[in-house]
């Protein structure tokens, strides 16, 4: 058995209470191998409903390799998964697109349909952008949402394809406004809604997040000196009774930088002025690089520093399907009730 394979072997016994237990929650969108703590940095294993998709970030997986995991992992599930390989070895982690290891059948590159938390998700091997429609390792705050959601206004910033927002809205939210920059993204979380006729109705803003949060905060929108602002959205002051904050690691535009090392309060304070007096202020941070301890502390601090104190803060690791061996995930999670 080669070095992977038995990696791979042993990540799936770890797994076996795991995938009992989201099974019976209805899910079926789980990572299978986290290669980077797992014993092959920079190979993932994910499954998506009726699709595997193995993603290579360091280097290319040989065929033979790839053949022998999804044989293995069809076996350990009693499945038959449709496989789809990303080669995300070449720069700046993009797709390649070119298929020179292995062709996914059409099958396995058309729409599809995944679960989490009894949820269906639009699933596609590959798409407009880089990244799964569905990330994988904010499934416990879903599931959060999903149970606190109840006669709540929600507010989903950089939402993405809206998981968050779906999860609000089964959980009784009584109104989901989910706000990204990107036109794409949304697309899919109104498929995502469709796909669940069930569910009330959302709410989509496509807007630059400073401009929208700095309204909603009602704080003013600067410009940059020498620089003439573009058009944007306008809304009306106001605040939610539970929010979500989930920014990308680095991202510049007109109107300001996101950049989660350097100055996570420039995206922090206006979220929690538009947090109602008593709700909940969700906010993550993906830098594997900052530590729990030293982020927890610079938002409590700015929670203060502007008048609005935590209450309580609650951590929110991801599942047991993204191990850490030092406990310091990449994905960190605090739950502020104001």
């Amino acid at each position: 058995m080669s070095s992977l394979n038995q990696a791979l072997s042993v990540a799936l016994d770890n797994r076996q209470p795991l995938l009992a237990e989201l099974h019976a929650q209805g899910t079926d969108c789980y990572r299978l191998f986290h290669g980077s703590q797992e014993g092959a940095s920079g190979l993932t294993v994910d499954r998506y409903g009726p699709q595997l998709l193995v993603q290579s970030f360091h280097n290319s997986l040989d065929l033979d390799s790839l053949l022998a995991l999804h044989t293995a992992v069809n076996a350990r599930l009693g499945l038959e998964l449709l496989l789809v390989y990303n080669d995300r070895s070449q720069g700046n982690s993009r797709v390649d697109r070119t298929d020179p290891i292995y062709k996914a059948d059409d099958a396995a590159l058309a729409d599809l349909v995944g679960h989490e938390w009894g949820l269906n998700y639009r699933v596609r091997g590959r798409h407009a952008g880089q990244d799964p429609l569905l990330f994988l390792d904010l499934r416990n705050a879903r599931g959060w949402v999903k149970q606190h959601a109840a006669g709540k206004s929600v507010l989903n910033l950089f939402a993405y394809t809206c998981g968050v927002g779906l999860s609000a809205a089964a959980g009784g939210a009584r109104e989901v406004c989910n706000l990204d920059f990107a036109e794409g993204n949304l697309a899919v979380g109104r498929e995502n809604g469709l796909l669940n006729p069930q569910l009330p109705t959302m709410q989509f803003v496509q807007s630059d997040y400073f401009p929208a949060i700095r309204q909603l905060a009602g704080l003013p929108i600067a410009s940059r000196r020498g620089h003439k602002l573009p058009s944007y959205v306008r809304l009306e002051q106001r605040q939610y009774d539970l929010v979500l904050l989930d920014p990308p690691a680095w991202a510049k535009s007109a109107f300001g930088t996101v950049d989660l090392l350097r100055d996570y309060q420039s995206l922090l304070k206006p979220a929690l002025l538009t947090t109602a007096e008593d709700g909940v202020l969700i906010c993550c941070n993906n830098l594997a690089k900052v530590s729990l301890d030293d982020w927890r502390e610079q938002v409590l601090r700015c929670a203060s520093k502007i008048g609005r104190p935590v209450r309580d803060c609650q951590v929110l690791t991801p599942d047991a399907d993204f191990p850490s061996q030092d406990q310091q995930p990449p994905l960190k999670t605090l739950i502020l009730q104001l």
